[in-house]
């Protein structure tokens, strides 16, 4: 009684959607009741959710471990960097700093030498400074002129502030006795934080006339401040018209465009390499759709002869495809955000103590997000409007004859 009651009311519900609709629902069911479609159609879903997973998953892992890197770099990296030509030099610092959204001008001098300590070299980049310590090296114990050692390089070699250690440039002196080493014993006046990507490229921060002392003469280099990395590029723009020939301005793209470039190239090749699960499951997808067209050949004939259009029944396994894609798709993506979310809490995944993180971070981010579902669906959406055609385009004749 239970079941003749609730009949009727199923009935007058399915009598109340499209006609498209209504086929994709009865397709839907009868192929759940026949193994072999059951399976090949469990094959697709799943596959679509496994790819969509999968690549939530390793983009995720991309975007934290690339957010890391960025802000590791970008902590170290100067707005930007003006190198001036010795006839552009004499006053640059002042039209810099008068140029709008320039907040500091601070000259600079590079070089490569070596720090000794109880006769222990260390092969070192040299960063000659003027006044105060430069942001681009961060966390310092202190911002007052002098010696900063890196602070991996002090904690190896037990260094403290107020120790007496020698820096030596590879430019030596001429002497009647010969060529001598240039060398300066200094006084550490702190450290900073050394990145984790630079633990193998260690460096030092000296007074600009001590580091010209040790170099000699060097190209001048201006490392300019502005609000923000943003406001940098803005900045960049309105410096570059007042600068002599022979000078140059690099942002902080430029002098991070193989790093950022490795990045993307990475990101596409991932992207691409695991997206392929995707057009496997929809290649199931069409199977699956073409042996259900096969199978109710009959059916499809009666409905053309029905009235039924070749539109109809177009839309009607169009929406039959989009519902088995969009269940693998809504589960990878549930199963990928939830993975991620849990693998990022838990920090799950440790790349063991040679890397320079200790747990890799799973960041989601929304643009990734809009990717794989855009990708995914377009694939899927062809394959099931193949699918689709193939089902139109039979005639209500020969269907009812086969």
């Amino acid at each position: 009684m239970k079941t003749s009651g609730r009949r009727p009311y199923r009935l007058a519900w399915q009598m109340t959607l499209p006609l498209p609709l209504l086929l994709a629902l009865r397709y839907l069911r009868s192929a759940r009741k026949e193994a072999f479609v059951t399976f090949l159609s469990t094959l697709s879903t799943l596959g679509i959710a496994l790819g969509v997973t999968v690549l939530i998953l390793v983009l995720a892992g991309l975007s934290g471990l690339q957010t890391f890197l960025r802000r590791d770099v970008m902590a170290r990296t100067p707005h930007l960097l003006v190198e001036a030509a010795d006839d552009d030099a004499e006053d640059l610092p002042e039209r810099l700093a008068a140029v709008p959204g320039v907040l500091e001008v601070r000259r600079l001098v590079r070089g490569r030498g070596w720090l000794l300590s109880e006769d222990r070299p260390l092969s070192v980049e040299v960063v000659g400074y003027e006044g105060e310590l430069p942001r681009s090296f961060p966390d310092a114990s202190g911002r007052e002129p002098g010696l900063y050692v890196d602070g991996s390089t002090a904690l190896r070699w037990g260094l403290a502030p107020g120790d007496v250690v020698e820096v030596v440039s590879p430019r030596p002196t001429l002497t009647p006795l010969g060529p001598q080493p240039r060398i300066h014993a200094l006084r550490i006046e702190g450290t900073f934080a050394a990145g984790r990507t630079e633990q193998n490229d260690h460096r030092i921060a000296l007074p600009l006339e001590t580091a010209r002392r040790l170099f000699g003469a060097r190209q001048t280099r201006y490392e300019v401040t502005a609000a923000g990395f943003d406001e940098a590029l803005e900045v960049a723009e309105r410096i570059e018209p007042i600068l002599g020939e022979r000078s140059k301005i690099k942002t902080w793209k430029d002098l991070n465009k193989g790093l950022f470039f490795a990045l993307r190239l990475e990101r596409m090749l991932m992207f691409i390499s695991v997206f392929l699960i995707v057009p496997v499951a929809a290649g199931a997808l069409v199977t699956v759709l073409g042996i259900l067209i096969s199978t109710k050949r009959g059916e499809i004939g009666m409905l053309q002869a029905m009235g039924a259009t070749p539109r109809s029944l177009r839309r009607g396994f169009l929406a039959l495809g989009l519902l088995l894609s969009t269940s693998g798709l809504v589960l990878g993506l549930t199963a990928g955000i939830g993975g991620a979310w849990v693998l990022d809490r838990y920090e799950l995944v440790r790349p063991g103590e040679a890397y320079f993180i200790d747990h890799v971070p799973f960041l989601v981010e929304a643009d990734d997000l809009a990717a794989v579902v855009g990708a995914t669906l377009l694939l899927t959406v062809l394959s099931a409007v193949y699918a689709a055609h193939r089902a139109a385009s039979h005639r209500a004749v020969e269907a009812l004859r086969g």
